[in-house]
């Protein structure tokens, strides 16, 4: 099972990895809005949406995608949609934001370290702020796996891409998730390396004006990929 195939697969996939997508728009957006632990919690989620991939592909239910015309179109339409809604939100947010927010006004903001936030800080670090935290966090975490999911790009990948590294005398669903783990360790070295070094440029984007501005970008990106996912023709 370990040989060649997985070295050319390991390399092909670290070039797809670090082209920038959707995915990655996803962590910047998230760690702009909720620190360095929701952009972790999203890569989790967006890498574990490979496996789901992975699974189905071996399975043979992507066949269906590249089959039928239909249900390309419905996953198609159903990502476009997800990502347009979620650069419409970003977007509304940012405009939301004013400059009289608590964090301008607080002296100590621009001292806090990267990755902490008000509720991170203090005594709000418990109580309801903790609960908003965890409510946050697993919300990153869904957003990511469905923008993961809900890619046909993605799931036709895999069911092209997958079987020319799989020998015949492999079993096919180990092959698979074995691969699909290769793809999730990049991505998720990639995308946290991102993650950081947005949470680290965090005292500069935390200024209300530079972080309104970056937020409502970060929306139009996310709208701009789903408006060109549900505009594409299939080929």
């Amino acid at each position: 099972m370990f040989d060649h195939q997985l070295l050319a697969f390991t390399g092909i996939a670290a070039l797809l990895t670090i082209t920038p997508g959707a995915d990655t728009m996803l962590v910047v957006r998230n760690v702009l809005r909720g620190g360095r632990r929701a952009g972790w919690v999203t890569t989790l989620g967006i890498c574990s949406g490979l496996f789901v991939h992975a699974v189905l592909s071996a399975l043979g239910l992507s066949i269906i995608l590249a089959k039928s015309a239909t249900a390309y179109e419905v996953v198609r339409w159903a990502g476009a949609l997800y990502l347009m809604v979620l650069g419409v939100l970003t977007i509304r947010d940012s405009l939301r934001r004013r400059a009289t927010a608590p964090d301008a006004g607080d002296p100590s903001f621009a001292r806090r370290p990267p990755g902490t936030s008000r509720s991170a800080v203090g005594p709000q670090a418990t109580g309801p702020h903790a609960k908003v935290s965890r409510v946050l966090s697993r919300n990153a975490f869904f957003e990511g796996v469905a923008n993961n999911v809900l890619n046909p790009k993605v799931a036709i990948f895999y069911l092209a891409f997958l079987p020319q590294f799989i020998g015949p005398d492999d079993p096919v669903l180990l092959k698979s998730v074995l691969l699909a783990f290769i793809h999730f360790t990049q991505g998720i070295v990639w995308l946290l390396t991102v993650g950081f070094l947005i949470d680290r440029g965090r005292s500069f984007l935390g200024s209300p004006r530079v972080a309104k501005i970056t937020e409502s970008i970060s929306g139009l990106v996310l709208l701009a990929f789903g408006a060109r996912l549900a505009l594409e023709t299939r080929r």
